[in-house]
């Protein structure tokens, strides 16, 4: 999922993305439709449906059904796709910022039901470009620790491309330019070193540490956000202690 932080891995978070299953997929096919029709259905030559369709296939979403999300996007079925991306910028619990990234074919319904479930969930609307300027766009790799070291992971990527490696406590997060993830994925898998997901988003560059409080509320707001169709990605600057975690684990 989105965030790029260490809350991402506790256990809250998994058995949230567990019963999300059916709708992962979903948001994961829209990608990869809205990739083919932009650049068209060859993977060789359209780097954006290749890592689409690499994180889908991560993701487990049978071939089939990205086969035909490839033929539908690209116009080989006679059906027309038309999804918008629309990002909405807005505030969270102690003053995090939040990053919503929509990809949809009705840009008042995305509008209507993002700023519903924000102001219903102790968040804040901003202007466009009032959080925006806090992150930046990169490819992000996520791997387990297991016995691995920085260093280990370092040396394996760091001539394809990669920028820093961060330990998100119980995983390792590669850094990058968008465009050197097909490069960093490769070095990993000639290292023989598995990885969870790889992605093109939005990493923060600077954080906000949540006490327990406001980190049940962000979590509330993160949730209900991600729970919407049109809703393909949640990006924030908000993070949280192991101590933290561990009670939100509790709850």
């Amino acid at each position: 999922m989105s965030g790029h932080s260490k809350w991402a891995t506790t256990k809250h978070k998994k058995a949230v993305i567990d019963g999300r299953r059916a709708k992962s997929f979903a948001k994961l096919i829209k990608n990869i439709e809205v990739a083919a029709r932009v650049g068209g259905p060859d993977l060789a030559g359209n780097p954006a449906l290749e890592l689409a369709v690499t994180k889908a296939k991560k993701t487990s979403v049978p071939n089939d059904n990205i086969d035909r999300a490839i033929k539908r996007g690209s116009g080989q079925l006679g059906e027309a796709v038309d999804y918008q991306t629309i990002m909405y910028e807005g505030y969270g619990p102690q003053g995090t910022a939040i990053l919503i990234e929509c990809l949809t074919d009705n840009k008042n319904r995305a509008a209507s039901e993002v700023r519903l479930v924000v102001g219903r969930n102790g968040g804040n609307m901003a202007d466009p470009g009032s959080v925006s300027y806090l992150f930046a766009r990169k490819g992000v790799v996520s791997l387990p620790k297991n016995e691995l070291s920085e260093d280990d992971v370092l040396i394996a990527v760091l001539d394809a491309g990669a920028e820093e490696v961060k330990d998100g406590g119980e995983n390792f997060e590669v850094i990058s330019e968008p465009q050197d993830l097909p490069a960093i994925r490769a070095a990993l898998n000639e290292a023989g070193i598995e990885y969870d997901s790889d992605e093109a988003g939005f990493v923060p560059s600077m954080q906000v540490e949540l006490d327990v409080e406001n980190a049940r509320k962000f979590m509330r707001l993160y949730d209900a956000l991600e729970d919407l169709d049109d809703v393909q990605n949640v990006y924030s600057n908000a993070d949280m202690s192991a101590e933290v975690m561990a009670q939100l684990d509790e709850d």
